[in-house]
Formats: C-alpha cells, sequence, structure tokens
C-alpha cells in the first residue's frame, strides 16, 4: 500500500527565518506509527519558478506548479502521486503521530476523511480546537479526488469550500475524526460545540462522527497574522472578497459547503 502526501507550499516561515515550516511538517509525517508494511510517498507542491533550499531537497519530492497559490500547488502535486491513498498537509500544520493510521482505518468505512484540527498560536500555546474540516485532516482514496476534479486556481479564497461542494455531488460517505472526548450525542452538539452542528448541517454526504483515542485533535495548525484568516480579519478588501466568494458558493451549493 503506498500512501500519498500531499503539501503545497510558498517555501517560507513565518514563525522563524531561519527554518521553512516544510521543516516540521514533513518530520510529523515521517513519525507517523501503524503503517508498517506501507510506503509512503512525500511530494511537495510549489509556485512556478520557486527555488528549493539545499537543505530541504532530500526530504521530498518537490513539484512546480504552472501558476501560484496553494490550488495549483495541490493540482501539481497531486498529479504527481502514486498511492492509491491521498493524504493532505499545508506546511504550516502537523500531524500528532497516529493521525495517519486512524484516517486509513476509518477510510476502511468512507469514501473521505476529515478532522477536527488543534489550533496553536506564534508560540505553540493551544488557542481552541477548530471543528471546521481543514485540509490538513483530509484523507482519501486517489479515485475519489480524481472524480471530485483538481482544486479550482482562479480562487483567491475558500476554494477548499468549493472543492468541499463537489466532494458532496460524489462521496457516498464522510467520517470526520473527533477527540475522544468531544460531544457526538446530537442532543448536546449545538450547545456545547456549534461548529460541530455546522459541520453535520452543511456538509454532503453528512459525516459520521467518529472518536478516536486521543483526548486532543490529531492535526495541529498555526495561526499567524499573514495567513488567510489573519488577512481577512485585518483588511477589509480581503474581506469583501471572502464575502462574495461566500455568496457564491451559497448561491450554487445552497450552503457553505464544510
Amino acid at each position: 500500500m503506498t500512501i500519498s502526501v500531499i503539501i503545497p507550499s510558498r517555501l517560507a516561515n513565518p514563525f522563524d527565518k531561519e527554518r521553512l515550516c516544510l521543516e516540521d511538517a514533513i518530520p510529523s509525517i515521517r513519525q507517523q506509527t501503524g503503517l508498517e508494511g506501507a510506503s509512503v510517498q512525500i511530494i511537495v507542491g510549489i509556485d512556478a519558478g520557486a527555488t528549493v533550499p539545499e537543505r530541504v531537497r532530500h526530504l521530498a519530492e518537490f513539484v512546480h506548479s504552472e501558476g501560484h497559490g496553494a490550488a495549483a500547488a495541490i493540482n501539481a502535486a497531486a498529479r504527481e502521486a502514486a498511492g492509491e491513498f491521498l493524504a493532505f498537509l499545508m506546511d504550516d500544520d502537523i500531524w500528532y503521530p497516529t493521525f495517519l493510521e486512524t484516517a486509513l482505518r476509518a477510510l476502511r468505512e468512507a469514501d473521505f476523511v476529515s478532522s477536527t484540527a488543534l489550533e496553536l498560536d506564534t508560540n505553540g500555546t493551544i488557542v481552541r480546537i477548530d471543528d471546521f474540516p481543514i485540509i490538513s485532516g483530509w484523507a482519501m482514496k486517489r479515485s475519489l479526488f480524481e472524480r471530485v476534479g483538481d482544486f479550482d486556481e482562479r480562487r483567491l479564497d475558500h476554494s477548499d469550500n468549493e472543492w468541499l461542494g463537489r466532494l458532496g455531488d460524489v462521496a457516498r460517505s464522510r467520517i470526520h475524526l473527533v477527540e475522544s472526548t468531544a460531544p457526538i450525542d446530537a442532543s448536546w452538539i449545538p450547545r456545547i460545540r456549534p461548529w460541530l452542528e455546522t459541520l453535520l448541517t452543511n456538509a454532503k454526504p453528512t459525516p459520521r462522527l467518529l472518536r478516536h483515542q486521543s483526548p486532543l485533535p490529531l492535526v495541529a495548525t498555526r495561526l499567524f497574522p499573514a495567513s488567510t484568516m489573519g488577512q481577512l480579519a485585518t483588511d477589509e478588501k480581503r474581506r469583501a472578497e471572502s464575502n462574495e466568494a461566500i455568496a457564491n458558493l451559497i448561491n450554487r451549493f445552497g450552503r457553505i459547503p464544510w
């Protein structure tokens, strides 16, 4: 069995000028447990014309896209995937050691797997748990990605939501991974974890929540001012563009796809 891990990267690090985000993301893949007998292919998609620093060239396969941005980088890397399973990790996020094993086990019962994430600030302090199915928690069979199709490279904002909207048109089943202490009873979710309620309402097909053994999410994402969310919080023009994109998604899918 081969798992291809796709990482879009700008070959930068907003936290540390001397160390790329990749130098944390890729070791978190190498530390995955329970994959005996499996082969892991790591493919990093990068912008057209980008230069890969010599010290990281041995860490993964690097593929140039024909454009710029995460969507183009993901598409370029996906085209080089050799595995029958795909998993995705943004370069400024990390996986905890049992993520991939847990996701692959869940794929025995579902077409698509996503995960709740642990949000960290620039100092590594826990901010909150985020129940939105961020790209770094996605795993699926390669055949499913091919049926849904590439990411829309024309989109600056919400290309992940748009892809999830198309996922709802072809997938038959979904699982969303949550920590061992998360509520899964429908009577508690709206009061305790409203974003889980939003997930169950806006994600198609409706995900089944699956607890794993860890009391914390198996995916961690780091927040920083230059991130998309940071820009939307401070830049009125970017926020207006985002709102327009959301309106278009609602008009097309009847919801904001999660």
